[in-house]
């Protein structure tokens, strides 16, 4: 049907829809009394809430960065101690049981059981001796917290493993895992020293809004940070020698023989003992357990081994920015590889080597040489859990003793350890506790607490000057992988030499102990002068054209129709003007022909510096 058209007359007496703003009978005020109309206030509609502090807002911002940094620090130190928690525990257990000659014989019959043994702790000894290689080169390409995950998740499939015990699960897992140790540690330590470095920005962001953000902040500003970090990484760290005593206290002790049937053939114990527990009896369990218990307990150390996973995963953020990490990177990775052989020019590096192998001597020492060439040689293997409990205790009380670097000297700490553990290596050469003795046993626990107060002091020591020493954020996975590839080395030497007598071991220890505090001394004294470290010089980033973040003519991000329309550029249909006649270029020099990189464009600049 056709339409029907109404007349005009009927269309002006239909209302309007909407009201005209400041016109009409509806008034000039609306229902909250706010003027309408052209005169309108335009702020209070559209404008910042009228109760809005922008200082309150931002320190109430920076106070939740603090927090997620303290969160970072506490969730890596937990899943470091879950982590050595579970493997020390479970390395610990696997050894005593397949050392027992009748659960050998019983559950594996012919398999070779000692055998793969050997090769598993040969495949975590001998491994991280060429970590050096390849352990820069991993943090850089996958970052630092994922390097932290992926080394966690190795030590887990470990764990896995002993589900099946087999040659080819065995010993395949140990090579990956030792392969995972320096990697791990690396990350570890920078992680923690970057977590001071954010800590401090956050805490003083007010100082680098005025400095501007391409300054940097003084040297060592971070150091009381750094020390507080260290202090409660390590403090957690050493609590897993304690951890990795639970399945040995609520498990294997109620299988274990005591001391007089263990020690039987046991003549010499201390420093008069040669290797490991010569004439250790060759069947320690009284009864074997049932698989279903062992099944329950590697279940459970599975468990907590997939909790680190989470933890590291989840609750720790990223060391470094998404762009930082694309400039740590972009410097090449010949570069990456070749620059830990060039930081041995600097002689703080030099002078703190024998420290870095001292501190691999005394951890191995403490668990192998105390625990068992004294300890359990002693009293037995059913009291091995408490001694390294008491280890443990004192080694993370020692670690929060360290916080007393904030008012002392820096050196203090280091040497403090140094002279404790020179004082208890004297007093250990010379004293050879009697076999199948229990009145040592509060001497050895005393022992055991003083050498663990002396690792504390070491280990937080030597990390807190590192993170002070090298502050820059481009050579401290450099410097921490150096450090723990150095320890690394004393372990392979230590795993070599286990069979030698107690006293070779403690004068080897004691030497290495005066060569490391002196040398330590030493580098403080050039430093005290005004000696100048020769530092490798980090190559400048050289950035990729392609990307979301480096765009160059070829923009990966702009639509089709800016492509057809909107680019601008020569041959897009817009006219150039042409430069007068002095500024055209002429030919460039051979060594200067190339574009400008994006980095070089970032900055405003036109190509290669003349």
């Amino acid at each position: 049907p056709p339409t029907r058209i109404r007349p005009v007359w009927a269309m002006e007496a239909v209302p309007p829809l909407y009201r005209v703003a400041g016109t009409g009978p509806q008034g000039d005020e609306d229902r909250l009394g706010v003027p309408d109309g052209p005169g309108a206030p335009l702020d209070e509609l559209v404008g910042a809430y009228p109760n809005y502090n922008e200082e309150e807002e931002e320190r109430r911002y920076y106070r939740r960065k603090r927090l997620g940094v303290l969160k970072n620090v506490l969730a890596a130190s937990a899943g470091a101690m879950l982590t050595y928690g579970v493997y020390l525990g479970l390395l610990q257990m696997q050894l005593i049981l397949h050392y027992d000659e009748t659960y050998r014989e019983v559950k594996y019959g012919n398999m070779g059981l000692p055998d793969i043994d050997s090769k598993m702790l040969m495949g975590i000894n001998v491994t991280p001796i060429a970590a050096l290689l390849y352990t820069p080169v991993l943090i850089r390409f996958f970052g630092t917290k994922w390097m932290m995950f992926l080394a966690v998740g190795i030590y887990a499939l470990f764990v896995s493993t002993n589900y099946w015990e087999r040659y080819y699960t065995l010993v395949p897992s140990a090579v990956a895992l030792g392969m995972a140790i320096v990697p791990l540690w690396a990350s570890m330590g920078n992680y923690i020293t970057r977590m001071a470095q954010k800590y401090y920005e956050y805490s003083h962001y007010k100082e680098r809004d005025e400095q501007g953000p391409q300054q940097r902040p003084p040297r060592g500003s971070h150091a009381p940070y750094l020390l507080v970090f260290q202090a409660i990484f390590y403090s957690f760290f050493h609590l897993s020698f304690a951890c990795a005593q639970l399945p040995m206290i609520y498990f294997l002790n109620h299988y274990l023989y005591d001391l007089n049937h263990t020690l039987f053939s046991v003549q010499s114990c201390g420093t008069n003992s040669q290797g490991i527990l010569i004439g250790f009896n060759k069947t320690v369990l009284r009864t074997l357990p049932r698989s279903g218990n062992l099944i329950v307990v590697e279940s459970v150390l599975m468990a907590v081994a997939f909790l680190a996973m989470l933890l590291v995963l989840g609750l720790c953020g990223a060391a470094y920015r998404p762009t930082e990490e694309i400039d740590l990177r972009s410097v090449g990775w010949g570069n990456i590889f070749q620059l830990p052989f060039k930081h041995v020019r600097d002689f703080r590096l030099r002078h703190l080597v024998p420290f870095f192998i001292y501190s691999g001597f005394e951890v191995l020492f403490a668990c192998t040489g105390l625990a068992l060439g004294y300890g359990v040689c002693s009293v037995g293997l059913e009291r091995l859990a408490y001694l390294l409990v008491a280890y443990s205790l004192g080694a993370s009380a020692s670690s929060v003793l360290g916080l007393l670097g904030l008012w002392l000297p820096r050196p203090v700490p280091l040497v403090a350890g140094a002279g404790l553990h020179l004082l208890l290596t004297l007093g250990l050469f010379f004293w050879a506790p009697a076999p199948r003795g229990l009145q040592h046993m509060w001497i050895l626990c005393v022992a055991a607490v003083l050498w663990g107060v002396g690792s504390g002091l070491n280990k937080t020591g030597l990390s807190t000057l590192l993170g002070i020493l090298y502050e820059d954020k481009e050579r401290q996975d450099f410097i921490f992988t150096i450090y723990h590839w150095w320890q690394a080395v004393a372990i392979f030497v230590v795993y070599l030499g286990s069979s030698l007598p107690m006293k070779a071991k403690l004068a080897v220890l004691l030497l290495t102990l005066v060569g490391a505090a002196a040398s330590y001394l030493w580098m403080e004294r050039k430093l005290q002068r005004g000696a100048v470290p020769r530092q490798p010089r980090i190559p400048r980033p050289q950035h990729k054209v392609r990307g979301y973040r480096y765009l160059e003519e070829d923009n990966s991000d702009e639509s089709d129709a800016e492509g057809e329309h909107g680019g601008g550029g020569p041959g897009d249909g817009v006219e150039e003007e042409a430069p007068p006649a002095g500024l055209r270029p002429g030919p460039e020099p051979a060594g200067l022909s190339r574009r400008p990189c994006p980095y070089e464009q970032a900055l405003g600049g036109d190509g290669p510096e003349e």
